[in-house]
């Protein structure tokens, strides 16, 4: 039988301690994520097609979806199989939480927020670690456990090319890591990588083909016939696919038949949706978006820096929940300017698409002049 290669203790332990309850600990932890105000903007951030003006293309918060529930059901069909004893609650609340540090505009607005920082990184995974450790609930974070915490950081199902997965037999470090060159310490966590792609390959389609970027006559044949064109074709070929060829082995991985399918698919996505030239002009505006912002919040911290009411001179909105949102976090950044682009990355990080864009227009129209009668 397959196991983690630490203990259930370790795996359970949590920053603070807290006295368990009936929910169990990672369910406790699903609960933790699902109340929290990051987990809530999700629902307004994109997964590919930012600001969509229609209610049906796939946000944040159904792609986490997505992730949590095909990690479980993976979790659900190896422990079926009588070789497996995963737990289906750990897979579901390293889903729900894996992209709960996301920026607004999909990974376009990710990169375009790395390029303000550079050459410190700015990395999702990271982040989202970070929102729940650091910053959520006001700065308290979310006291999650560790299995949790570990799957978040070390998600990243962006990597195509391992076909083997297997968790780390040591403890991550989890405060020391800032790249993607970490693996879970759970078998959970290694299946929530491969969930994740699942889950973007498929939506992803089905959202260009109504955005007509594609049509379904598009899609390679080989792709068309072994594993579909929409979303739930694709999710439950791919899944059944992936229990299948691991129920014997000591990994996480597909068949070496899928395997080339999912690469054919992937290179298609990216020539066809991700490098399509509708996405690379969307791009640029996203860009100038996070930079001028960057730059807008730079300027006034550096005026103002932890006077909060003079904030209020600007005459802005934005400048004033600017300075409502670091009074509220004074626990986190203890009035420190050293930590001014932290900040501002972790400011720009939390808003949705639909707040930046509000607080873009906010920065660039010019105040209204008062008249008086």
């Amino acid at each position: 039988m397959n196991k983690n290669p630490l203990t259930q203790e370790f795996y359970f332990k949590r920053t603070r301690p807290q006295t368990p309850d009936v929910r169990g600990e990672y369910f406790r932890d699903q609960t933790k994520i699902i109340h929290s105000l990051p987990f809530r903007r999700l629902k307004h951030k994109t997964q590919v097609f930012f600001a969509p003006d229609n209610d049906h293309i796939c946000t944040r918060i159904e792609h986490v979806l997505h992730v949590a529930t095909i990690a479980a059901a993976i979790c659900r069909g190896l422990n079926q199989s009588g070789n497996w004893n995963l737990d289906q609650d750990l897979a579901y609340a390293i889903g729900l939480g894996h992209d709960i540090g996301h920026a607004p505009f999909g990974h376009e607005g990710e990169k375009a927020l790395a390029a303000c920082i550079a050459p410190t990184p700015f990395l999702h995974e990271v982040n989202s670690y970070r929102v729940v450790e650091h910053l959520a609930n006001y700065g308290e974070g979310l006291n999650l456990t560790y299995a949790v915490k570990d799957g978040i950081l070390c998600h990243c199902g962006e990597d195509f090319a391992t076909t083997e997965l297997r968790p780390t037999p040591q403890a991550n470090d989890l405060e020391s890591i800032q790249s993607r060159r970490c693996l879970p310490t759970t078998y959970e966590g290694c299946i929530v990588r491969v969930s994740d792609k699942i889950a973007y390959l498929g939506r992803d389609i089905e959202d260009a083909i109504k955005a007509k970027l594609i049509t379904k006559e598009d899609i390679p044949l080989i792709v068309q016939d072994e594993i579909g064109t929409s979303n739930g074709e694709i999710i439950n070929i791919l899944t059944l696919d992936l229990i299948e060829h691991s129920k014997n082995k000591d990994y996480i991985g597909f068949s070496p038949e899928k395997t080339d399918i999912i690469s054919e698919l992937k290179k298609f996505n990216y020539q066809r949706i991700y490098h399509n030239e509708q996405m690379r002009q969307r791009k640029e505006t996203i860009d100038r978006c996070i930079e001028n912002l960057f730059a807008y919040f730079r300027t006034i911290f550096e005026k103002y820096y932890f006077d909060y009411p003079a904030y209020t001179k600007e005459g802005k909105q934005t400048a004033s929940s600017f300075a409502k949102y670091m009074e509220s976090m004074e626990k986190t950044y203890q009035r420190n300017p050293a930590l001014k682009d932290q900040i501002i990355t972790d400011y720009i990080a939390g808003m949705t698409d639909s707040y930046a864009l509000s607080v873009m227009e906010d920065v660039i129209l010019p105040n209204s002049i008062k008249f008086f009668s």
